[in-house]
């Protein structure tokens, strides 16, 4: 997925209220910001995202932030998490079962959430040891699942849709763009749930990136702020939208990549910024590794990609030369070419366009609608 923008609007005076308010506490900056702190879990609009489930984790550690206080509950045990005392607890899988280590403390469940002190989302930091640390807004349950453990982190919608935007943007990126993106972020979520079956969401280009919350003064929490509960609509239905970071001049139906067909009818528009700027690459696999490989064929492009890497087959426009066990790939664009590309949007936002313009660019036919909450649109 993804999507950008800018143009130099008054910023709107809720935003700047939430500005005043953070300097008084900046303690509590993301959930001033981004929405409800309470009763999420119960929430429409709340948003259930696997983290970090790429590294197949046996163990996590989580531990609270410098001034955050967390609650870890396992059955019908709890252990306080905060760094004048026990600031932070290891999960392992044992079995069919969880054993969580909390300072002198040993506890045994087959669940694990993590919450703020009154059952409130709440910053928290989720670790995997010696291969990677991230730190999360919302609420956090860790299950197993087969011989790994399963993290999901419930996020507000406005916190998951600032995340991901944050995560799938340069930071330079024109606020119009990050416009156009949190609209396309936040209606991606909203009409494409149903893609895992025990959660919502994974948090890698299967669904949406997704990173931490960024600051609350950040371009990208007022773009999403000033779009706030705006969606793509077609049809008078909101949809899923696809988006990729850079197409090869002419952005691609599922149809030409082999996909099926979508809620959203995409169309093939011209993108003068890859059309002038191709984003050309190279690269060499074994032929073993090439396998069924072939151009314009997104899923043989995934199957291969998630053996071998990303960065090995960015995008479906390349052709093939063999050399004898070599494969050499020669190729344009990054991503599956379909919707809104991210470097044209860019682009557009530089020459002035506004986020409404782009998005009917990339997504011909379709409308800006209000979300109103619990699933409705107005």
């Amino acid at each position: 997925m993804r999507s950008r923008f800018s143009t130099t609007r008054l910023v709107p005076l809720r935003f700047l209220a939430v500005l005043v308010l953070i300097a008084a506490n900046s303690t509590h900056q993301f959930s001033i910001a981004y929405g409800r702190a309470d009763g999420l879990a119960q929430s429409d609009d709340a948003v259930r995202v696997s983290v970090l489930g790429l590294f197949h984790p046996r163990e996590f550690v989580v531990s609270a932030p410098a001034g955050r206080a967390l609650i870890l509950q396992a059955g019908e045990q709890s252990v306080v998490l905060e760094n004048s005392g026990v600031s932070a607890a290891t999960v392992q899988i044992q079995g069919s079962d969880l054993v969580v280590s909390a300072g002198r403390r040993e506890l045994r469940s087959t669940k694990v959430t993590v919450a703020g002190r009154r059952n409130e989302s709440e910053d928290f930091i989720l670790e995997i040891p010696a291969k990677i640390k991230r730190r999360y807004h919302g609420m956090l349950e860790i299950r197993p699942s087969s011989v790994n453990l399963l993290s999901v982190v419930t996020l507000d919608l406005e916190t998951a849709v600032a995340s991901v935007v944050a995560a799938e943007s340069a930071s330079d990126t024109p606020l119009e763009a990050l416009k156009a993106h949190a609209i396309a972020a936040r209606s991606y979520f909203l009409a494409g749930r149903g893609r895992h079956r025990d959660f919502d969401f994974c948090d890698t280009t299967h669904c949406q990136f997704l990173r931490a919350a960024p600051p609350a003064i950040s371009r990208v929490a007022v773009a999403v702020d000033a779009t706030r509960g705006l969606v793509l609509a077609y049809q008078s239905r909101s949809f899923a939208p696809m988006y990729t970071r850079s197409c090869s001049g002419q952005t691609r139906t599922p149809a030409q990549v082999g996909l099926p067909a979508a809620a959203y009818p995409y169309f093939s528009v011209d993108c003068e910024h890859c059309r002038l700027h191709p984003a050309r690459w190279t690269s060499s696999i074994s032929a073993r590794e090439a396998g069924s490989l072939r151009a314009s064929d997104e899923t043989a492009r995934l199957t291969v990609a998630h053996h071998v890497g990303w960065s090995i087959v960015p995008s479906n426009d390349f052709s093939l030369t063999k050399d004898g066990d070599r494969v050499l790939l020669t190729g344009v664009g990054k991503g599956h070419g379909i919707g809104l590309c991210q470097a044209g949007a860019r682009a557009m936002a530089e020459s002035g366009a506004g986020f409404r313009e782009i998005l009917e660019h990339y997504y011909p036919n379709t409308d800006i609608i209000k979300h109103s909450g619990q699933n409705r649109l107005e």
